[in-house]
């Protein structure tokens, strides 16, 4: 069984209790109130800005070149195709700030990228990737309703050209992880399932329309 392997089945319960999450349904049947969805894109958009520049101080970290430029071509779609994509929904619409927990997921990253061997800076990020990849391809497997007003958003992330970019991240995370004592595997695990229950905490954030507390 491969690292990857066994981390999926580690957060499993978590991605469960995402598919599950009213703001998932919600974009299913797309009845997610647009109020919901544009909070959501705001911080998405903020996120974005800060995963971009951890996934390329992780390609300056990188030692192999394929993992370097696999890396920076990340970064770079994550400064283009899906900021494209929020900017199609949040036109007109206020910069909003980072919310707590659009803070302490970003902290947290760039926390991995300081401090942490490169695995568990590459394990931090690849949740972002896999689970929504894995959120796209369960909304597309409920079959697309007519004039659903979030159908661009489930597209780009259930695609074909999406799901290859999961794939080449979980493979490098595995080649991370190859020959790696159980120790240091144990905490690239760790980390991920940290930051695979952040991924819940963001879309439950957007459901509740957190704010800071006054």
């Amino acid at each position: 069984m491969t690292w990857s392997q066994d981390a999926w089945q580690e957060i499993e319960p978590i991605f469960a209790d995402i598919i599950a999450h009213p703001f998932i349904q919600a974009l299913i049947d797309g009845t997610l109130e647009k109020d919901k969805f544009v909070f959501y894109l705001q911080q998405d958009s903020l996120y974005l800005s800060d995963f971009s520049r951890v996934l390329a101080g992780l390609a300056v970290k990188s030692e192999l070149p394929g993992e370097t430029l696999a890396l920076l071509g990340f970064a770079h779609e994550a400064c283009g195709v899906e900021r494209e994509l929020h900017r199609s929904f949040l036109k007109n619409v206020t910069p909003a700030e980072p919310t707590p927990c659009c803070l302490l997921y970003t902290s947290f990253l760039y926390r991995q990228l300081a401090t942490a061997p490169l695995e568990r800076c590459m394990a931090a990020v690849l949740p972002c990737f896999w689970i929504y990849g894995r959120v796209g391809e369960h909304i597309l497997a409920q079959g697309r309703l007519p004039q659903n007003p979030f159908q661009a958003w489930i597209d780009t992330y259930g695609g074909e050209e999406y799901a290859k970019s999961v794939a080449l991240a979980v493979d490098i995370a595995d080649e991370m992880a190859s020959g790696l004592s159980r120790a240091r595997l144990l905490e690239m695990t760790e980390t991920f399932k940290l930051a695979s229950k952040m991924e819940w905490m963001f879309w439950d954030s957007a459901w509740r329309l957190q704010k800071w507390p006054v």
